[in-house]
């Protein structure tokens, strides 16, 4: 069996096909919704594209189904072993704050926010169809008791939803920009916040 050697040449000519593959998945914005005559279907059709976002690993590793938080684009359980504690900020003697600063320190792969804590264990999303998560977004005892205008507002302008498109070196950010999440969540709920079907 021959072994091929990559010469400079090769590697130059991989190079637009990895930085392509480093690209961060993308959203499409509530125009690209407004051929879909059927109001329901569009708002079952904007929440499923919110959804990639709900759903991707930024979100999910914050919004665990345990008493754990997860990591990485695996989801894996969060190492040292950590626990929820009463308000999501950490259990008595490590807080979330013990090791996570107020920002991220990128030098020791830190993610950091001023306010670091997990969603409280009614909003899991770990393991929860789309149309779970839409069920408990709509559910003000699930919620955190916000209305679906406070939902909109949350997400498009939360510091703590924010760090998912920041999220420190090594880490991929959520799909599109917060802006955007913002923008369909907003038409989601300005087409009557339909949840998708099973």
């Amino acid at each position: 069996m021959s072994r091929r050697l990559l010469t400079a040449a090769g590697v130059a000519c991989l190079l637009p096909a990895l930085a392509a593959a480093q690209v961060a998945p993308t959203l499409e914005p509530p125009s690209a919704f407004a051929g879909i005559g059927d109001e329901r279907q569009r708002s079952e059709a904007l929440f499923v594209e919110a959804g990639k976002v709900l759903q991707s690993p930024r979100c999910v590793n914050c919004h665990p189904a345990g008493d754990r938080p997860l990591q990485g684009t695996d989801e894996h359980l969060h190492e040292p072993l950590v626990r929820r504690g009463p308000d999501g900020h950490g259990a008595a003697g490590l807080h979330c704050a013990t090791c996570h600063p107020s920002a991220n320190y990128d030098a020791v792969g830190m993610p950091g926010h001023p306010d670091w804590h997990l969603a409280p264990l009614s909003m899991a999303w770990q393991g929860r169809s789309l149309v779970h998560i839409c069920e408990q977004l709509k559910d003000p005892v699930r919620n955190g008791g916000r209305s679906l205008q406070q939902i909109v507002e949350h997400m498009s302008h939360d510091s703590l939803v924010g760090w998912a498109w920041a999220p420190g070196a090594g880490r991929e950010p959520a799909p599109g920009t917060q802006a955007m999440l913002g923008q369909l969540i907003k038409a989601w709920v300005d087409t009557g916040a339909v949840c998708p079907e099973g």
